[in-house]
């Protein structure tokens, strides 16, 4: 059995070694993170003790820190060890999100990777209630490679969605759709994007502004499984505006079909409600 319920509320922290209720300080004035912005993270899933691909998220918050020049002070198979330990902490039926994150402590501009410091995040975040959300095209772009580490799951890159998140937000919109530099589809601001035309599904290719998300490369995968044809492309607004159906995945939601973009309605099409299926499914084998 799990911890003491209140720990649902207020979460746990791994830190140093040991785990710590509620939101422990981590960063004093003058570490580095807090001024220059040395912070990479990743997020998971655990609910109701299962832990959809928490491997890969680990193995990608090592990579995002050794993109940053930082030395991760635990292996992706120790990180891993810390978050079950964590999640077999809260009860049973609790639905967490599980955030590891590295961070340089010393530096000055660059960061001194012998620095670096881990923490473990463990909260109480149920699945979300809605049935889809709604969406209009952002004025923001995500930026490429050669102006951001985009290639990292990193703190200092989510400014500028929150920018597109409080646009969408002002005209009545719940999320928004993000071009890249050339104009071109990449994601919504918070989640990757999939769109279905006449049978076919099709996904925003990599180019390096965004993120291949954990949860992409599981729903590719599942829907190539089931035998849907899943093509990775070139998306245009034209395309998603045209589409059948539209949908994200990430990991927050999972798989979440987009009802408006823009002044179009849209219902939850087959495929989107297939998709969640399928991810449920694997998720329900991913205990430990």
């Amino acid at each position: 059995m799990g911890v003491h319920d209140s720990f649902a509320n207020s979460g746990l922290t791994y830190l140093d070694g040991k785990w710590e209720e509620g939101n422990v300080p981590l960063m004093g004035s003058m570490t580095h993170a807090a001024w220059l912005a040395s912070a990479v993270f990743d997020g998971a899933r655990a609910i109701r003790g299962l832990a959809p691909d928490l491997d890969m998220h680990c193995e990608r918050c090592v990579d995002s820190a050794q993109k940053f020049d930082l030395k991760p002070p635990v292996t992706a198979e120790e990180m891993l060890n810390i978050a079950w330990e964590g999640i077999k902490k809260f009860p049973d039926d609790v639905v967490l999100y599980v955030r590891p994150m590295m961070w340089a402590e010393s530096g000055f501009v660059s960061p001194d990777p012998e620095s670096t410091r881990f923490t473990m995040v463990l909260t109480d975040s149920p699945m979300p209630d809605a049935p889809g959300f709604r969406a209009c095209l952002s004025s923001y772009r995500r930026p490429t490679p050669e102006a951001a580490p985009t290639d990292a799951k990193a703190g200092c890159l989510y400014p500028n969605s929150a920018r597109a998140l409080r646009e969408a937000a002002s005209r009545g919109f719940d999320n928004a759709i993000v071009r890249d530099q050339n104009g071109n589809v990449a994601e919504f601001a918070t989640a990757n994007l999939f769109y279905v035309k006449d049978g076919g599904v099709f996904t925003p290719q990599l180019n390096g502004t965004f993120l291949n998300g954990v949860t992409r490369r599981r729903v590719i995968q599942l829907l190539r499984d089931d035998g849907h044809e899943v093509v990775e492309k070139n998306v245009t607004v034209d395309d998603v505006m045209d589409a059948d159906e539209i949908f994200s995945s990430g990991n927050y939601a999972k798989v979440s079909p987009l009802l408006k973009f823009e002044d179009r309605d849209l219902q939850p099409g087959p495929v989107a409600k297939k998709a969640l299926s399928l991810y449920m499914d694997y998720a329900s084998t991913q205990g430990r």
